[in-house]
C-alpha cells in the first residue's frame, strides 16, 4: 500500500518477549509497513524463581534490527516516533559523562544504538517476585488509588535500596525500558515518563499526577531516580541523531503503556470491552468521562488505569494467561523426555489444540492455572480438581487449562459487571487468543456476549495512533 503524502508515524512496542514497529499513515490510519523480533532477552537471577530481569542491550538490539528492516524510502517520510512497552517494570543506568548508557555508532545509513552493558542494570520485569508479600507490608501506604505490588518499579527500587544498596550507587537514572528507549533516542539528560507508566510504577497520585514525594522521601527512598512526568501523549523531545534513515529532529512521544496502546489500536465503539491474551491476560474497556476512582488503596481485582483525553481503564489483569499454557506444554514435553522420546513443544502444541477442538464431551476437570498467584491473592497457587478415570485425557486436560484460564479472568471480572457498564461486545486479541480456538470457544461459554477474534490490537499500532494528535 503506497503512503499518501505527509510524514508517517513510527510505532513501537517493546513486550515482554518481543519488539514490534510498524510505519502508519496517519491520514488514513492504516499500517504499511512493520517488523517484529524476539528479543531472547532473559537471564538467569540470583533470586532463582523469585526474580525476572531481562538483558537491555539485547532488547535495544532487537529494536535496532526491527527499525533497519523497514523500508528506506518510508523511514525518511517519519516526522513522528511513538513508543510503548511492558508496564511495571525498571531498570536503572548512568548519564554520567565518563559512563553513558548508550553509544550512537554513526554509519551511512544513519544511527544505530549499542548499550555497554556495564552502565545500565538488568531490566526487572513486572514478571518479577522478589518483593513478597511481607515485604510489601513493611512499606509505606500510597497516597493514591492504585496499591503496589511486586514487579512494580517503585516496590522494586525499595527492595534493591534495602537489599543491595550499594547497587543504586552505580547509576543515576531509572525508569521503564520504553523510557530508557526514550531516552536514548532523544538523549535526555532525565528521563521523562508519562502519567500511564508512572501509574504503573506505583506511589504515583493519578488524579493530581503527582508523585507521592514526601511519604517516599519520609521512607528514605532514592528521589532522585523518579522520572519527570508529562501527560500520556505528549512530546518527550526530539530524536538526537538520524536513525536508520528517520531524521535527526523527529518528535519522539513520551512512551505509553502496552496496555492502553492495545486498546486504542482495538476498540471500535464505546460499549467495547477488550481482551488481550499474551504472555498475561487482560480484560478492559473505558470508564465514562468525568469518572474518578476511589483514592484509597484497596487491594482489588479489578483497578482503574489512566488511559488518554484523562480517562480511565476499568482492568482486571492476570498474571496467568499463555504463560499457563506454555507451562503445561513444557510440563508434557518434560514428562516424554524422562519417558525416552524427543517431541518438539510445536509438535505437543499442535496436537493438543487438535485434541481440544475434537474433544466436545462435558467434563467435570477443573484447573485452576495460578501458577503465578495473582496480585489481589499473590498466596493463590494452581490447583486441579475432580479428576476420575475418565477426565485424563491430553485433550480434557487441555481444555480445563484453557477453561481455568478464563475462569479465573470472570472471577475478576464477571460477565455482570460488564453488562452493568453497557458493554455489549469483547473483541479479543493477543497471539495465545487468536491462534487458539479453544480458547476462543471458553471466553464465549464464560461471557456469553458477541465475540470478535481479531489479529489487531498491536500495541505499536495504538503507539503510532496516539501520536496523531500529539503536538
Amino acid at each position: 500500500m503506497a503512503a499518501s503524502e505527509g510524514n508517517l508515524i513510527l510505532g513501537i512496542d517493546i513486550g515482554t518477549t518481543s519488539v514490534k514497529v510498524c510505519l502508519m499513515d496517519p491520514s488514513s490510519k492504516q499500517v504499511i509497513s512493520k517488523q517484529t523480533k524476539d528479543t531472547q532477552a532473559n537471564v538467569p537471577s540470583d533470586l532463582g524463581s523469585e526474580g525476572n530481569k531481562q538483558d537491555v542491550p539485547k532488547i535495544v538490539s532487537a529494536l535496532n534490527s526491527c527499525v533497519s528492516r523497514l523500508p528506506k524510502d518510508q523511514l525518511k517520510q517519519v516526522g513522528k516516533i511513538g513508543i510503548c512497552g511492558q508496564m511495571h517494570g525498571v531498570m536503572l543506568w548512568s548519564n554520567k559523562e565518563d559512563k553513558k548508557a548508550w553509544d550512537c555508532i554513526e554509519s551511512y545509513m544513519g544511527c544505530r544504538f549499542e548499550i555497554p552493558k556495564e552502565n545500565v542494570s538488568a531490566l526487572y520485569t513486572w514478571q518479577d517476585t522478589r518483593c513478597e508479600r511481607s515485604f510489601l507490608d513493611t512499606l509505606p501506604v500510597p497516597h493514591c488509588h492504585l496499591p503496589t505490588y511486586s514487579g512494580y518499579g517503585c516496590a522494586t527500587l525499595f527492595w534493591i535500596m534495602k537489599n543491595r544498596p550499594n547497587k543504586l550507587k552505580h547509576y543515576n537514572r531509572a525508569g521503564t525500558v520504553q523510557d530508557f528507549a526514550v531516552a536514548m533516542l532523544c538523549n535526555l539528560d532525565h528521563p521523562v515518563m508519562s502519567i500511564q507508566n508512572a501509574a504503573g510504577w506505583g506511589y504515583f497520585n493519578t488524579c493530581v499526577a503527582e508523585w507521592n514525594s514526601e511519604v517516599l522521601q519520609e521512607a528514605d527512598f532514592p528521589t532522585h531516580f523518579l522520572p519527570h512526568v508529562v501527560k500520556s501523549g505528549a512530546i518527550a523531545g526530539t530524536l538526537d541523531h538520524p536513525w536508520y534513515g528517520i531524521p535527526r529532529g523527529t518528535p519522539v512521544g513520551a512512551a505509553l503503556g502496552d496496555l492502553q496502546c492495545s486498546v486504542l489500536a482495538t476498540m471500535q465503539k464505546a460499549d467495547d470491552a477488550v481482551l488481550n491474551l499474551s504472555t498475561s491476560a487482560q480484560l478492559a474497556f473505558v470508564m465514562p468521562p468525568f469518572f474518578e476512582p476511589i483514592k484509597n488503596p484497596v487491594v482489588m481485582p479489578v483497578e482503574y488505569f489512566p488511559y488518554f483525553d484523562g480517562k480511565y481503564l476499568a482492568v482486571a489483569a492476570s498474571l496467568n494467561g499463555g504463560n499457563a499454557l506454555a507451562a503445561f506444554v513444557r510440563m508434557v514435553q518434560q514428562w516424554t523426555l524422562e519417558l525416552g522420546f524427543n517431541v518438539t513443544q510445536s509438535k505437543i502444541w499442535d496436537t493438543v489444540m487438535s485434541l481440544g477442538e475434537q474433544d466436545s464431551a462435558v467434563s467435570s476437570l477443573r484447573v485452576v492455572p495460578t501458577l503465578l498467584g495473582e496480585r489481589h491473592t499473590p498466596e493463590q497457587n494452581a490447583s486441579i480438581l475432580n479428576v476420575d478415570p475418565g477426565t485424563l485425557g491430553l485433550g480434557q486436560v487441555f481444555r480445563a487449562v484453557c477453561s481455568g484460564i478464563i475462569e479465573n479472568l470472570h472471577s475478576m471480572m464477571p460477565r455482570e459487571m460488564l453488562v452493568a457498564s453497557n458493554i455489549s461486545r469483547i473483541i479479543g486479541i493477543g497471539s495465545a487468543l487468536t491462534r487458539n480456538k479453544v480458547l476462543q470457544k471458553e471466553v464465549q461459554d464464560w461471557y456469553k456476549l458477541p465475540v470478535d477474534f481479531v489479529s489487531g490490537g498491536d500495541a505499536a499500532m495504538g503507539a503510532a495512533l496516539a501520536m496523531i494528535a500529539c503536538q
